[in-house]
Parts: C-alpha cells; sequence; structure tokens
C-alpha cells in the first residue's frame, strides 16, 4: 500500500486515520476510487460485482459493500443498453425523454448535463458542466466537495447568463437535475426538460465522450493538490477543448467554431 499511495502522492499517514467531509477519504480509498474512477471510464457497463472481482484479480482485498460505497460516493452507476426498472422519488418528478428521433441541427436547440468525479492528491471533487449538444461547446462548467444541487444549479444560471437559452435541456434522473431548485429554473426560462432512461447508455451520449476527454487529457495527468489547483487547470483545459482542440466529429472545427456558426456548411455529421 505505500507503492500504491506514492505512485498517487498521497500521504500514507491517512491510511489508517479515516477523515470526514470536505471530500476526503483515506489513502487506500482514494487509491482504490481511482482505480475504478479509471476502470469506468473504459468500461462504464461495469457494476459492483464486476468491479469487485476485477480488483480482486489485482490482488486487492476488497468486498461488495466497499466497492459500491464507494462508487456511490463518486456517483459512478453502471450504464446499460436498456433501461433498468428502479423506484423514483416520490417528490421528485421525472420528466420524458425528448431526443428519441429529433434532429438537433443548430446550436442552442439542446443543452445537456452530467456529473463526475474528479480525483485529488488529498480527497477528490465532483465537476459538473453544461454543454450545447450541436456543437459539443461546454458553456459552463463548476465544482463541488458534495453532490448537491447547488453547484448544478450555478453552472445551469452562469451559461443562461452568457449564451441565453436552448430550447430542450437534457439530463440523466439524478437527484440534481430532478429537484425543484433545477426545474424550476428550466420552467421560469420556459425551457422544454428532457430527461434519459435510467442506466442508459446512449441518451446523453456526448458528455459521456466529454468526460473520456477530461479524464485521459487532463485530471489523468495532473495531480491536483487542492481545489483551487483543480479550478485553475480545468479551466484552462475547458478553454482549450472549446477554442483550439479540432473534433472529429465536428469535421475537425472546434466546438467555439461550430457554436458561432463558422465554418457554416463544413459539418458534416454530428
Amino acid at each position: 500500500m505505500r507503492r500504491q499511495c506514492e505512485l498517487l502522492g498521497l500521504n500514507r499517514s491517512g491510511i489508517y486515520v479515516k477523515r470526514k467531509g470536505n471530500g476526503e477519504e483515506t489513502c487506500e480509498n482514494l487509491y482504490l476510487m481511482d482505480l475504478m474512477d479509471r476502470q469506468y471510464t473504459k468500461h462504464p457497463s461495469w457494476g459492483v460485482k464486476r468491479m469487485k472481482f476485477w480488483l480482486q484479480r489485482k490482488g486487492i482485498r476488497v468486498n461488495l459493500k466497499r466497492v459500491r460505497r464507494l462508487l456511490r460516493l463518486m456517483g459512478l452507476e453502471a450504464i446499460y443498453p436498456k433501461p433498468r426498472l428502479s423506484r423514483n422519488n416520490p417528490e421528485h418528478r421525472i420528466y420524458p425523454y425528448l431526443l428519441r428521433r429529433l434532429d438537433i441541427t443548430r446550436p442552442n436547440q439542446v443543452w445537456c448535463s452530467d456529473i463526475t468525479y474528479v480525483r485529488m492528491g488529498k480527497g477528490f471533487l465532483y465537476l459538473t458542466v453544461i454543454m450545447d449538444w450541436f456543437s459539443r461547446k461546454v458553456l459552463s462548467w463548476e465544482l463541488s466537495n458534495t453532490l448537491d444541487t447547488s453547484f448544478c444549479a450555478s453552472a445551469l444560471k452562469e451559461a443562461l447568463q452568457r449564451y441565453g437559452k436552448p430550447e430542450i435541456f437534457n439530463t440523466d434522473q439524478g437527484s440534481q437535475y430532478t429537484s425543484k431548485e433545477f426545474t424550476d429554473i428550466l420552467k421560469d426560462n420556459g425551457i422544454d426538460i428532457s430527461m434519459d432512461g435510467r442506466g442508459r447508455a446512449l441518451d446523453n451520449v456526448f458528455v459521456e465522450r466529454l468526460w473520456r476527454t477530461v479524464k485521459y487529457e487532463e485530471v489523468y495527468l495532473k495531480e491536483y493538490q487542492n481545489p483551487l489547483d483543480a479550478r485553475t487547470d480545468l479551466g484552462e483545459f475547458f478553454i482549450h477543448y472549446n477554442e483550439e482542440r479540432p473534433h472529429q466529429g465536428l469535421g475537425y472545427m472546434t466546438p467555439s467554431e461550430v457554436y458561432s456558426g463558422q465554418g457554416a456548411g463544413k459539418l458534416v455529421n454530428c
């Protein structure tokens, strides 16, 4: 375990003293979370049992209860090609999925959002983005050390203030997005609400692709020492992603070029 912590740049003294609050966990759990995050990014259909057996095959002694708790802590849930039956919070309305067979042909027609886990040297954060579906442009983003609604709502308000409003807003059925605080912002702005089928892999496909890009081209290459470092480096990355990084699916234009209408007519297939 000493070597594992050194590879992650973690303080081994945290192994035996579990810290509570502010997104902090023991060194051993942070190591497991990093392993599972990387594996989930490659194989998002993996559930608790498969993840447990994969860890055990790597020589790590871990039980289902621990794997389940850490995956929930990271906000990770296996996604499948078909929806799973589950009970929804009776206090939160679930909205229908509006994008099926919809031709998305212009910026601000559909926005989408999601949340992912970001590790640091000591602890972890949650990252949310607001993305324009057509152009793939990240319109706003926010970090938090808890999975509450406020940081998602903050990112949404910023995007609305900077870019106007979309016709449709699509998310998964996470409690942050089904909450009254979040849906009231959409309703007050006359935006149609769309929600993925629970556990569906393809309903929010472009955000899933964004997370892979963020993880492999930024997060896994860095060692954020604190939330300020994470915010600074992620801010620089999203500028690069929007303004400089060409996208194959956008005809090798950047998201900002497509969003602003530059090179109109060159975009062959989204």
